[in-house]
């Protein structure tokens, strides 16, 4: 496996683990193998992490926004347009702005 592949498996386990410790009356996720949806029953609203294999980046839409994600030498991911956002960071905010809960990534 490469680093692009598994660095998104590490992250994708994480992610799914955080949203696995919610109850699922607030949050739910299902994960495919390039894919993790995040609904909130609740409001009906939806966080999307996605791979982007051609450009080996990881794209998140959520917050009304989408934002590409690409992976720093020191192992960060870091918003493409130099926003200074990182990934786990935006997912976590992205997730609240969508349910109200709070995640651990």
């Amino acid at each position: 496996m490469d680093s692009y592949a598994a660095s998104v498996s590490s992250f994708f386990k994480r992610l799914v683990a955080a949203v696995d410790a919610i109850d699922p009356d607030l949050i739910e996720c299902d994960a495919t193998g390039d894919m993790v949806t995040i609904s909130a029953p609740k409001t009906g609203a939806k966080v999307i992490v996605n791979t982007q294999k051609a450009v080996n980046q990881i794209w998140v839409a959520g917050k009304s926004a989408g934002v590409h994600f690409s992976q720093l030498p020191d192992g960060r991911w870091m918003d493409d347009k130099d926003k200074g956002l990182e990934l786990g960071a935006w997912v976590v905010e992205c997730v609240r702005d969508a349910s109200g809960v709070t995640i651990s990534l």
